[in-house]
């Protein structure tokens, strides 16, 4: 599985706010279904975060169409979401995305 462009962003984003990367990449088998997510982590002990798991998914949104690039992330999500209820359901699924895509295209979608 090719690395996503912001894939070491996020993976140092997670490490400054305490996470402890246990995955790079996360990869799960539901019914024969082969998943690769890009991280997982668990947190340092920290009380606030103490027992939560999380795996997550980098989107560049570097692709000619963001519009085509948010239909990817968003399959991509729900799918990796639904293998994870029957795998690891403890776990919380995280999308990261570029903060100019987030205060561009998201806020458009979201006002």
């Amino acid at each position: 599985m090719a690395k996503d462009f912001y894939h070491n962003c996020v993976k140092t984003a997670l490490e400054k706010d305490g996470w402890l990367i246990t995955h790079d990449p996360t990869k799960w088998e539901v019914e024969d279904v082969f998943y690769e997510v890009d991280l997982g982590a668990e947190p340092l002990i920290g009380a606030e975060k103490q027992g939560e798991k999380l795996p997550s998914r980098s989107k560049s949104f570097i692709g000619p169409s963001t519009v085509n690039e948010f239909h990817k992330a968003v399959g991509q999500f729900v799918d990796y979401a639904t293998a994870l209820e029957f795998i690891e359901p403890e776990r919380i699924l995280f999308l990261a995305i570029p903060e100019h895509i987030h205060l561009t295209f998201f806020k458009k979608c979201n006002p």
